[in-house]
């Protein structure tokens, strides 16, 4: 084989990799977890976020039963987290999370991981909710 074919596909082969890596991490499973309510909080622990690995995942899905919609936490360091209501502002549909991005099934419509819209034909940012953390808990007010 020539160099020059040689350069072009171990080049191709690099691309290849990295385009194959990125689906892997988009089509991973969502972390979905149940919270517990205590009265006005969402409750999970910070474990939550911590991959088999000993790595800690960028996001967490919770549910509970009481709760409409499932509210997503992202984790963007040690004592910084957001969560969000995973209901889209144009018609309420159910969003789907995808790394970084929420999106609505229904529309396209796409928020970023601190609710903000994205793409339309929502015009509103997602509902956020204020965390604390105590104990190693996530405390997710619901007010």
């Amino acid at each position: 084989m020539e160099r020059k074919a040689f350069i072009k596909n171990c080049g191709f082969a690099c691309l290849g990799g990295t385009l194959v890596a990125s689906l892997l991490e988009s089509c991973g499973g969502t972390k979905m977890i149940a919270g517990t309510i205590d009265h006005s909080d969402l409750v999970v622990p910070v474990s939550s976020f911590q991959s088999h690995n000993g790595s800690f995942s960028r996001y967490v899905v919770i549910q509970h039963e009481k709760l409409k919609y499932p509210v997503c936490v992202y984790r963007f360091g040690e004592k910084e987290y957001t969560a969000l209501l995973m209901r889209c502002t144009h018609q309420g549909a159910e969003l789907q999370v995808f790394g970084a991005r929420l999106q609505c099934p229904a529309h396209g419509s796409e928020f970023n991981d601190k609710g903000v819209v994205q793409n339309g034909p929502a015009d509103t940012n997602l509902r956020t909710f204020p965390v604390t953390i105590q104990h190693n808990q996530l405390y997710i007010s619901l007010k």
